[in-house]
């Protein structure tokens, strides 16, 4: 008797609009296939600069929503210890490396310092996975 109510009155309905709403909702939500990989050691003067001056604000631009940030050890990276495939060896921290599906798409080595850091990633996300800043722009 209780089913049978509760189905009479558009519970149904109701529930299938829910669910086509969070479906649209996910829709909705940029796709997280890039990854930037920032690779670092201990002692490195330059990555303790990058994380002074971006590591905060990173996840919090357009650029860091459409390449999350991934840390990775040196030794990791040159023992071959890493969840992707690199052009060529990783010699000099930091090297950022943009990866997608499991390849190096491109990468800087060195840290230029803040201003040319947003330049030059700016302008690979762009080239390698068609980036536009609107698109991951928080909102």
């Amino acid at each position: 008797m209780f089913f049978e109510i509760v189905w009479s009155t558009g519970f149904c309905m109701r529930l299938t609009a829910i669910i086509a709403a969070a479906l649209l909702w996910m829709a909705a939500l940029p796709a997280f296939a890039a990854e930037l990989v920032m690779v670092e050691q201990p002692g490195c003067v330059y990555c303790r600069q990058w994380n002074q001056e971006i590591a905060e604000t990173y996840p919090k631009t357009p650029e860091g929503r459409a390449a999350p940030l991934v840390r990775v050890q040196l030794t990791d990276a040159q023992d071959g210890d890493i969840d992707f495939e690199t052009a060529r060896p990783v010699n000099f921290t930091p090297t950022f490396i943009l990866v997608e599906d499991g390849t190096e798409l491109a990468r800087i080595e060195g840290y230029p310092g803040e201003d040319f850091f947003w330049g030059l990633l700016t302008m690979m996300l762009k080239a390698q996975v068609g980036f536009d800043p609107a698109t991951h722009a928080e909102g």
